[in-house]
């Protein structure tokens, strides 16, 4: 009896990959498990793959995968002996658009029954439509943070590489899917274990789960300026409720006018035109990724009247709000 038990895998894991997932962030999160059993010896890890009818998937990339069961079968696993340990939806772009009820039952009774539930890239948005994030710390892709959290008010959503929150794992997708699961790995087998991963998969560290998603803003932009820099993380903090230029100024301990021939030089426009294209564009992407009335959106992005905001989005995209929604939709249809 010692010996079967001693055979039995650590984990179970159930990958629930529905269309348009994020094939890196699921590689990310398979191949260390699979690199783990390899350096053991044994089959510490043990997965499986579902869908949400059984059939094979279509990752962003154009990757089908197939599977190994649906989402009915998998539910029936979870009163038997085949319950896993833990469950990692995978999804990626358009994320919004999934409405499966049948995934967001199936997701909120693992929870229930003591089952770790997790999401990869965007999988968050499908945690917190199943009702698992009200009031949990949680990570998501940055692409798609504001439009989760205007549609998620009471969930803790933070531009994390992941967030562990009880049992509870969420990350946003690309590599971050590696860290959070070399964690796992940590937690499980020790650091000797996830060292010898990390030199496998040619990664020299497991990063902190608050390290930044995005590179930052001197690279991202080519700025080296430290007051330009920081004017723009200002202005990034405050989308909803812009400030003046002359708070900005005074937080950067510059007058209005050296602000001005700063942003001139270093970036070509003005910091007040820096910083409409910056509301602009996070209207961009809760028209795409969220359900809010485009008067909400209005507001969220600190535009006074949905008229206003409709005629400079018209000036720096060539189409109304209206448009861009529209075209979303239409995408949407088109691959349903």
């Amino acid at each position: 009896m010692v010996g079967a038990a001693a055979d039995q895998p650590r984990r179970t894991i159930v990958f629930l990959l529905v269309p348009n997932f994020s094939m890196i962030a699921f590689a990310n999160a398979v191949e260390p498990l699979r690199i783990a059993n390899r350096i053991v010896g044994r089959e510490t890890y043990r997965w499986r793959l579902a869908s949400p009818d059984g059939g094979s998937v279509e990752a962003s990339n154009g990757v089908a995968c197939s599977v190994s069961a649906s989402v009915e079968e998998e539910r029936r696993l979870l009163v038997s002996n085949g319950r896993p340990s833990m469950i990692f939806a995978c999804s990626g772009i358009a994320v919004e658009e999934f409405g499966d009820r049948q995934v967001f039952s199936y997701l909120r009774e693992a929870h229930q029954r003591g089952v770790s539930v997790g999401g990869l890239c965007t999988g968050a948005w499908l945690l917190a439509r199943a009702g698992l994030l009200s009031g949990r710390k949680c990570a998501i892709h940055w692409e798609n943070l504001a439009g989760f959290a205007e549609a998620f008010p009471l969930a803790e959503v933070y531009a994390d590489l992941f967030e562990i929150d009880h049992n509870l794992y969420t990350c946003a997708g690309g590599t971050a899917a590696l860290d959070m699961m070399l964690t796992l790995i940590r937690e499980d087998l020790g650091d000797g274990v996830v060292n010898r991963v990390c030199e496998q998969a040619i990664t020299d560290r497991v990063r902190a789960p608050h390290d930044r998603q995005r590179v930052p803003l001197t690279a991202r932009l080519g700025v080296q300026h430290a007051k330009v820099v920081r004017a723009i993380e200002i202005m990034e903090s405050n989308l909803a409720d812009p400030l003046s230029l002359a708070e900005i100024a005074d937080h950067v301990g510059l007058s209005r006018r050296q602000v001005e021939r700063l942003f001139e030089r270093e970036m070509g426009l003005s910091p007040a035109r820096y910083y409409l294209e910056m509301r602009l564009d996070r209207a961009r992407h809760l028209l795409r990724q969220s359900q809010l009335p485009i008067v909400e959106i209005a507001i969220a992005c600190g535009f006074v009247s949905a008229s206003h905001f409709a005629k400079c989005y018209r000036e720096l995209y060539d189409r109304t709000p209206q448009q861009e929604r529209a075209g979303r939709l239409k995408k949407a249809v088109s691959a349903a």
